[in-house]
């Protein structure tokens, strides 16, 4: 599938056979830490900048930096098998080569730590083009529910591994890597209400398609 530069997709991929892909926090930390650094094209990897001396300040620098980046991330979200990510192309082939770079990059890390082989995810990456604004608020929602419709966490701002902070909090408390201000219009306290007064109703769907899939 060739991916359109300017675009926004849905893009999204789980471990192979429900494996548990994230463990603890450093597992999760590791892969948004990748995430931060795979921002921009890097022919340098990951494993080796980390060892430098004051590592997380110079890549807070890369995510704050104005070097054209050849993704923007617009939400993200991160669950013990599977991940969320809405992407914007900004450079030709950047989504497959972001996608190439950090899953290549956590399962050496995986492998390493955990003393297994072979691959981790399963199959090809999946990318949904997002056709509209309304499309893509609904689609954030869906994503920041995910924790809370897999019963993870009872309220989305509980769940720290996910854009939802990003989008309800003020700038300055921590590193932001998604960029929506430009894309969607958000006031905080509307937002708020828009994700969690449908909580129950999108745990009410999962139901539903489970029995269906049973």
């Amino acid at each position: 599938m060739q991916l359109s530069t300017g675009q926004v997709y849905h893009v999204l991929n789980k471990s192979i056979a429900g494996y548990k892909i994230f463990n603890n926090k450093s597992d999760f930390d590791r892969f948004l830490e990748v995430i931060a650094f795979y921002q921009c094209k890097n022919s340098e990897r990951f494993s080796y900048f980390n060892r430098e001396k004051n590592y997380k300040q110079k890549l807070e620098k890369i995510v704050y930096s104005n070097k054209e980046k050849q993704i923007n991330i617009i939400a993200y979200c991160l669950l013990p098998t599977h991940f969320h990510f809405i992407l914007k192309q900004s450079k030709d082939n950047g989504i497959s080569k972001f996608l190439n770079d950090i899953l290549n990059s956590y399962t050496r890390y995986f492998n390493i730590k955990y003393k297994r082989k072979g691959p981790l995810w399963q199959g090809k990456t999946k990318k949904i083009l997002v056709k509209s604004d309304v499309q893509l608020l609904h689609l954030t929602r869906y994503i920041h529910l995910n924790p809370t419709t897999s019963y993870l966490v009872g309220n989305p701002e509980e769940w720290q591994y996910s854009s939802y902070k990003e989008y309800i909090e003020a700038p300055g408390k921590y590193i932001r890597l998604c960029e929506f201000d430009n894309i969607l219009d958000i006031n905080i306290e509307e937002y708020k209400s828009f994700v969690t007064d449908t909580v129950d109703y999108q745990r009410s769907l999962k139901k539903v398609k489970n029995l269906a899939l049973d």
